[in-house]
Parts: C-alpha cells; sequence; structure tokens
C-alpha cells in the first residue's frame, strides 16, 4: 500500500507552495512550520517532506533552524532537500534530525561526490531528487536544465546502490490535474528495484488511489492539503491505520 507524505516548502522559514516551480508564484499558507507539522503528526502521518526553497535557489541551506525544530517537536520521519552542496551540510542535515536527505544538484553536476556521499553516509539515508520536465532533469530549484535524461540519471545512480527515487513531475506540480501515472508505471517497469516516491499534481484522494493501484510505494503532496482539496485526516485514516505501510 502506497503510503501518503505530507510536504512543507520553506522559504523565509514560512509554508509556501509554487506552481511549477516558479518562485513568482509563491503563496504563502503558514507562518509555523512546526505547528503544521505537528498537525500532521496529530492526524497520525508518520513522515515529512521538508523543501529549503530559499537552499534551493540560493545553492546552499538556509532553513536549517527549521528542521532541527521540526525534529526536536515532533517524531516525524523528515526527509529533507534544498541546497545541500557540501559535506558539512550534509552531515548538519542529518545531525540536524533529517531521516533522509534528498539530493538533486549535486548528483547532477557533482557526480564524484554523490558516489563519495553513497559510500562514506550509506544509500540509505540519501533520496536522489529526480526533478523532470519533458523527459529531462532540471536542477538549481528547477531553475537551470541539465541535458540529462531521467531515465539514464536514474540507471547510472542505481548501479550505484541507489534506491530511494523521489521523482518530480515539474510540469505538474501545483496544478492539482493528477500525477503523471504513466511516468511512475514506466519507471517502476524499468527500475523494480527503487522505492519511488511520486510527486507532483495530487489535487484528490482518487488521484492517491491512482498512484497505489500503480504499484507506487510513497507520494508526496502539499498544496491540495492546503488549497482545501484534500482532507488528509482522511488520507491518513485510509492509508496509515491499519498498519499496512
Amino acid at each position: 500500500m502506497i503510503e501518503p507524505i505530507p510536504a512543507i516548502d520553506l522559504i523565509g522559514g514560512h509554508v509556501v507552495r509554487l506552481t511549477q516551480g516558479d518562485y513568482d508564484t509563491r503563496r504563502e499558507y503558514a507562518s509555523d512550520p512546526v505547528a503544521v507539522a505537528r498537525e500532521f503528526e496529530a492526524m497520525g502521518f508518520r513522515r515529512l517532506h521538508v523543501v529549503d526553497l530559499d537552499g534551493a535557489k540560493q545553492g546552499r541551506v538556509v532553513n536549517l533552524d527549521v528542521l532541527r525544530s521540526i525534529t526536536r517537536a515532533t517524531r516525524l520521519a523528515v526527509d529533507f532537500g534544498g541546497g545541500i552542496k557540501t559535506d558539512e551540510e550534509l552531515r548538519a542535515v542529518l545531525a540536524g534530525g533529517a531521516r533522509w536527505a534528498t539530493i538533486g544538484s549535486v548528483a547532477v553536476k557533482e557526480p564524484a561526490l554523490m558516489e563519495r556521499w553513497i559510500g562514506e553516509f550509506g544509500a540509505e539515508q540519501l533520496i536522489l531528487g529526480a526533478d523532470v520536465k519533458d523527459g529531462e532533469i532540471r536542477v538549481s530549484g528547477w531553475l537551470e536544465g541539465s541535458g540529462l535524461k531521467l531515465t539514464d540519471f536514474l540507471r547510472y545512480y542505481v548501479d550505484k546502490g541507489v534506491r530511494h527515487v523521489l521523482c518530480t513531475d515539474i510540469s505538474r506540480d501545483g496544478m492539482l490535474g493528477g500525477a503523471n501515472v504513466e511516468l511512475y508505471s514506466g519507471l517502476l517497469r524499468q527500475f523494480p528495484e527503487c522505492r519511488l516516491y511520486a510527486s507532483g499534481g495530487v489535487g484528490s484522494i482518487d488521484d492517491i488511489e491512482e498512484l497505489d493501484e500503480a504499484g507506487v510505494g510513497f507520494v508526496v503532496f502539499g498544496k491540495a492539503i492546503y488549497e482545501g482539496r484534500i482532507d488528509p485526516r482522511l488520507v491518513a485514516r485510509k492509508y496509515l491505520n491499519d498498519g499496512t505501510c
């Protein structure tokens, strides 16, 4: 059964959402991300996806204090990404309570560094961030193209031992029009060894059900919650309270 993971995206320490990765579309939903995280925990969620949008844009971790506050205040298993570029930042994120660090731009631009991190920190602590638009991997907060095909990118790192893959369809992100089930189904067929996280486009519980039926293990969703399109309590009750995830 699929495990739903609510998302908190951060700019200036506040909870925001973008549309298709465009920073000019920023909309703020809450000024206290710790309170939001506590609400998700009280609903029954076990995991939380946290994105440092400031960090992704600036190329350095910015909202580390927010991560620390969330992990101190809750028992949620947090994956944290956005701007992790150095050994010191990766260590700080993991020491700050993150169970997993999501790595995107470094995996694209500095594969030797990513491979060293896999060896030093272990593939189980790293999630490969595969942000894709029209089949191409994009980086730096989705602001730059890479020239890399998604499948080539994944094959390279799966062969290096990576198993956790967060794939975001940028064209669907924030649009609430449904996830790209065809994309994820194809990836599962090609990379059956991966623990695939689907992200982008979820606008209803039906979308989560469709991903579940396709065999996707995890779904990250946020805007549908903040816009009132999905009742997260119902999602948690359906997918998390029976102990099967």
